[in-house]
């Protein structure tokens, strides 16, 4: 009998092979926990993409990475690729937000902030109050929050600009509590935002965590999907490709409960057994996969929303901009009322992203601001986001290399009343005991927060081995 159909073995199925699950699946193979990972995809990786075409390097998922963990590192040391790791041209410390039509420098220091032009003087005054504002009664937004606490005028041009470029969402619908729960737990542990963040800094040096204003932004010399590659190789075989679940039923032996995983490869319907299952499958997927044994948990999970976003990469000639691009790129407020999300200026960032003398820019429009925007043709998209490009970057003539990517469904928000949703993944995992879920919608969505949050499932699950808990 194959070792893996063997429901004695100590074995993982892992139902996804985006970053959550082949994080997941290389921390159980390094405590020598054997894993089986069914990608429905012909490539390892979900999202995180890469297309190399013609000296242009595109990115089809995240375009980078924040080193916020040492995890980051000891997985690329493990698995060989830290010399392809290259961080991001200091310049890119530098990112700019659009007020009338023009492109802000984000102030990183006080003298800056006064100077800026981005908040009016009321505006800046405004945060003086911060301090002696006192906790929120019930959930927030992440919008009531900061009008709450910082203003009107922050909220427009600061959060709102940085929600699109984060969430692809409206702030007038995340909840602050579970999309940004750093900042929430500022007020909450200390009492507001400027005392957190002072004493907040020791707390998070001993957990050995970087705040994201303060990590270093890195890629790969051949771009993100070196990664999910990477770590396909290193498990080998246990990846399996072009596999579509199923379903997957619980049965009892012995006392112990296990899982029987069908899914179908090759016009044939093959069946694994397990004592554990690992979702890391987005929702909608997770959702039909366990439809037949909790159908109102899946219920949960197909309400979770996923707006549409469409990724425009366009190359010029570096004589058609007139503007110099030191910096990561540019964020637009919605009170700006652009066509555009924002716009990352992907050459100016890593090397290798266009060819000589040419300059690559990723621009993202859609989301939960605009959804309706993304059913336009490509001719149409394009049309729309040059009208902003000519703007603001004073862009002359159309581009000379250009890629659409669309994601029907991009990222999961983690709307007002998502605890509802992390109490029924809680109740879910209780019932079905030896079942995890690990996947951006629990835990956080940026490619450092899998890292993290594989990593703890990995030692969970490691422990239920042990302990049977």
């Amino acid at each position: 009998m194959d070792p893996q159909n063997n429901s004695t073995n100590k074995h993982v199925i892992i139902i996804g092979g985006g970053i959550s699950g082949l994080l997941t699946g290389y921390w159980l193979d390094q405590n020598n926990i054997p894993v089986t990972i069914l990608e429905q995809s012909n490539v390892p990786g979900g999202t995180m993409k890469t297309l190399i075409d013609d000296g242009w390097l595109v990115e089809q998922g995240p375009n980078s990475a924040l080193e916020t963990t040492p995890l980051i590192s000891e997985v690329l040391n493990g698995l060989g690729i830290e010399s392809k790791r290259i961080y991001a041209d200091e310049k890119s410390s530098n990112r700019y937000i659009v007020r009338d039509n023009t492109l802000h420098k984000v102030p990183m220091d006080p003298l800056s902030f006064i100077r800026t032009k981005l908040w009016s003087t009321y505006g800046k005054i405004r945060l003086i109050k911060e301090p002696f504002i006192g906790r929120a009664t019930e959930e927030e937004t992440i919008a009531q929050f900061v009008s709450r606490r910082l203003g009107k005028e922050f909220l427009d041009y600061a959060i709102n600009p940085f929600v699109a470029g984060v969430y692809a969402g409206n702030p007038e619908s995340l909840s602050v509590r579970y999309a940004f729960p750093k900042l929430y737990a500022l007020e909450e542990k200390y009492g507001g935002l400027i005392k957190g963040m002072i004493r907040s800094r020791k707390e998070r040096k001993a957990r050995k965590e970087i705040a994201k204003d303060r990590a270093k932004l890195f890629s790969f010399v051949d771009g993100m999907q070196t990664l999910p590659n990477s770590i396909s190789q290193k498990l080998g075989s246990a990846v399996i490709l072009g596999a579509t679940v199923k379903s997957v039923i619980p049965f009892r032996t012995e006392g112990k409960t296990f899982y029987t995983v069908s899914y179908f490869k090759n016009d044939e319907t093959i069946k694994l057994e397990s004592p554990v299952v690992v979702f890391s499958s987005p929702a909608e997927a997770t959702a039909s996969i366990i439809e037949p044994i909790d159908p109102e948990f899946s219920k949960t999970l197909k309400e979770i929303y996923y707006p549409p976003v469409t990724e425009l990469f366009l190359g010029f000639r570096s004589d058609q901009v007139k503007i110099p691009l030191t910096g990561f790129g540019f964020l637009v407020p919605e009170v700006e009322k652009k066509n555009i999300l924002g716009t990352i200026w992907s050459s100016s960032l890593f090397t290798n992203r266009s060819p000589k003398h040419h300059v690559a820019l990723t621009t993202f429009v859609g989301g939960a601001r605009q959804p309706d925007i993304c059913r336009l043709n490509d001719e149409a998209l394009i049309n729309r986001a040059l009208i902003d490009l000519h703007l603001l970057m004073k862009i002359e003539g159309d581009p000379v290399y250009k890629k659409i990517i669309r994601w029907d469904r991009a990222i999961p928000q983690y709307n007002i009343g998502f605890g509802n949703v992390l109490e029924k993944i809680k109740r879910f995992e209780d019932n079905f005991r030896g079942t995890f879920i690990v996947s951006n919608f629990k835990g956080g969505i940026a490619v450092g927060d899998c890292f993290i949050n594989a990593n703890a499932a990995a030692k969970k699950i490691a422990d239920y081995f042990i302990l049977g808990k």
